[in-house]
């Protein structure tokens, strides 16, 4: 488990976890531009998993670093807040992701499934979050959707949420250029 700089973590702090052994590819076929963003020198696989290992020898995921949210400086991993607006009991799935903002660099969008048909304003899920997370990990923008996009393996398309989000003008763009 690695920080950006490829340097060790201590134990009980998040970084990449790196894998490496006779199960593991050895490269992309025909690639090797992503060949060498996966594999370093030495073999080591970079998985992109947010990861925490603990000194019993045991770790677990805690995000990926490509959902990472980057708000005013500070790192926040998506699955924390899903997590937690799932113990709700009328939120049945959660994803969260990070929209442009032009103070704080990101700000945080959560896309909440419900339980049947109920309903849940924006405001209550705001209130069962404050003083149980941090309150900068609270989402600015919170919307109630029928269904996730999906692959037809069933894995959850957060970019194509968010691009729905962003063309109908219910958060910000990032202007470019």
């Amino acid at each position: 488990v690695v920080d950006e700089k490829n340097c060790m973590v201590p134990f009980g702090t998040p970084g990449e976890l790196l894998v490496r052994g006779y199960s593991v590819m050895m490269r992309y076929w025909d690639d090797s531009k992503s060949t060498s963003n996966t594999i370093d020198e030495d073999g080591w696989l970079r998985t992109g998993d947010k990861f925490v290992l603990h000194e019993n020898g045991y770790g677990q995921v805690v995000g990926r670093i490509k959902d990472m949210i980057i708000r005013g400086g500070e790192n926040i991993y998506p699955a924390e807040i899903e997590k937690f607006l799932e113990t709700h009991p009328t939120i049945l799935e959660a994803q969260v992701f990070g929209v442009h903002d032009d103070v704080y660099g990101e700000e945080i969008c959560a896309c909440i499934r419900l339980k049947d048909a109920t309903e849940l304003p924006a405001e209550k899920v705001r209130a069962f979050l404050k003083g149980n997370i941090a309150h900068f990990k609270i989402p600015k923008y919170i919307f109630s959707v029928q269904d996730f996009p999906k692959t037809t393996s069933g894995k959850i398309q957060k970019f194509k949420l968010k691009e729905e989000l962003e063309s109908s003008g219910k958060v910000p763009v990032k202007k470019t250029g």
